[in-house]
C-alpha cells in the first residue's frame, strides 16, 4: 500500500466516527474531503491537477479526477461548520475549562478575495477555529464582515472557557469591544496610534502621545478609548530598541503588565503560519466568482490539521 492510500485510509477511519453522516449524507463527499486532505498534506498545495495525482479512483483520465475535486468543492449543499464542528471538538476533547484560549484573529488576501480566520494558538502553532471567506478588496474588513467567524468560534467552543482575543489594528471598531463584553471574553488588541485615549482629569489625546521612549514600558489603568470612550480598559505601551518606529499600543480588558504585552506577542505564531498557507491556497484557480470553493480549500486545510494534531496529542 503506498503513502497515499496509507494516510487516505488511515483519515477515514478516523473521520467516520466523529463527523455525523447527517453532514455529508453520501459517503462519497467523505472520501472527497479525505482525498483532497491527502493531496493537501503530500503536495503542498491547492491546485486540483496536483491533488489528483494522488487520488486513487477508477477514473482513467486526470481531467476527471479533477472535475471530481471541482464538484465537491463547488457543491452548495455542502456546509464547512458542520463538517468542522465535531472534528475540532474531538481535539479539544481533553483541554482543562480552566486553561485560557489564545484566539488570534487575522486576514489573508487572495485576490480578489479575502480570507477571514479565527485561530487557536498553542505550543508556537496555530488550529484553525473558523474562517470566512469573501470578495473584498483589501484585508481591512468592516466588524459585520468578521462576526460570523466569532459567532462560529462561539458555536464550536465548549461552554465556560475562558477565551483571549487576539488582533491587530484593523480590528479595533466600537462594536467589537461591546461584542467582546456581551460574551465575557478578555481581549488583547492592538491599537492605532491615532485612537483616542481618556485620561482622568486630562484632554482626551491620541495614544501616540502617550507612548514611553525606545526600550521602555508604560501602563494605564481604568481608560477610556475610542470617540465615544469605551472603558474602562488598560493599556499596555512599548516602544521596541530594535523596531523604534513601530511602537505597540496594546489594549486589555484586564489590567496591563510586561505579560500583556508576551500575550499579545502569542498572535506572532500565527503570523508565522501564514507564508506557506498563502502559498498553498493561492494554488487554486481564482478565476471563480464564488467564495465556495475558498470555504471548502479552508476546511480540508483545517480538518486535516485538527485531526492530525489529535492524533499527535499536540493539545496534551
Amino acid at each position: 500500500m503506498n503513502e497515499a492510500k496509507q494516510m487516505h485510509d488511515d483519515l477515514l477511519n478516523a473521520l467516520l466516527p466523529i463527523i455525523p453522516r447527517t453532514a455529508y449524507r453520501d459517503i462519497r463527499r467523505l472520501n472527497t474531503l479525505v482525498w483532497a486532505i491527502v493531496g493537501l498534506s503530500l503536495k503542498h498545495t491547492v491546485r486540483l491537477g496536483a491533488w489528483a495525482e494522488v487520488l486513487e479512483s477508477r477514473a482513467q483520465y486526470a481531467a476527471s479526477r479533477v472535475r471530481r475535486f471541482s464538484r465537491w468543492l463547488h457543491h452548495p449543499a455542502l456546509s464547512p461548520p458542520q463538517w468542522y464542528k465535531p472534528v475540532l471538538q474531538a481535539a479539544l476533547i481533553d483541554w482543562p475549562l480552566d486553561r485560557r484560549l489564545y484566539v488570534a484573529l487575522d486576514t489573508t488576501a487572495l485576490t480578489p478575495f479575502v480570507l477571514i480566520r479565527a485561530s487557536l494558538v498553542y505550543r508556537g502553532r496555530a488550529l484553525s477555529l473558523a474562517w470566512r471567506a469573501l470578495r473584498h478588496r483589501s484585508t481591512q474588513v468592516s466588524f459585520e464582515a468578521y462576526q460570523p467567524v466569532l459567532n462560529q468560534v462561539r458555536a464550536i467552543v465548549p461552554a465556560g472557557q475562558v477565551i483571549t482575543l487576539l488582533a491587530d489594528r484593523g480590528f479595533v471598531h466600537e462594536q467589537l469591544f461591546h461584542y467582546l463584553r456581551k460574551q465575557q471574553w478578555h481581549f488583547r488588541l492592538r491599537l492605532p496610534g491615532d485612537t483616542l485615549v481618556h485620561l482622568e482629569a486630562r484632554p482626551a489625546s491620541p495614544v501616540k502621545d502617550l507612548c514611553s521612549p525606545a526600550g521602555e514600558k508604560r501602563f494605564f489603568h481604568e481608560v477610556s478609548i475610542l470617540g465615544a470612550a469605551v472603558g474602562p480598559v488598560h493599556l499596555a505601551l512599548a516602544c521596541l530598541l530594535n523596531q523604534p518606529d513601530d511602537p505597540w499600543f496594546v489594549v486589555s480588558d484586564e489590567f496591563t503588565d510586561a505579560q500583556t504585552l508576551d500575550e499579545y506577542g502569542l498572535r506572532f505564531d500565527i503570523e508565522e503560519s501564514r507564508p506557506s498557507r498563502e502559498t498553498s491556497l493561492r494554488g487554486y484557480p481564482l478565476g471563480s466568482r464564488s467564495e465556495l470553493p475558498h470555504n471548502r480549500v479552508a476546511m480540508a486545510t483545517a480538518a486535516g490539521s485538527a485531526r492530525l494534531a489529535s492524533l499527535c496529542t499536540f493539545l496534551a
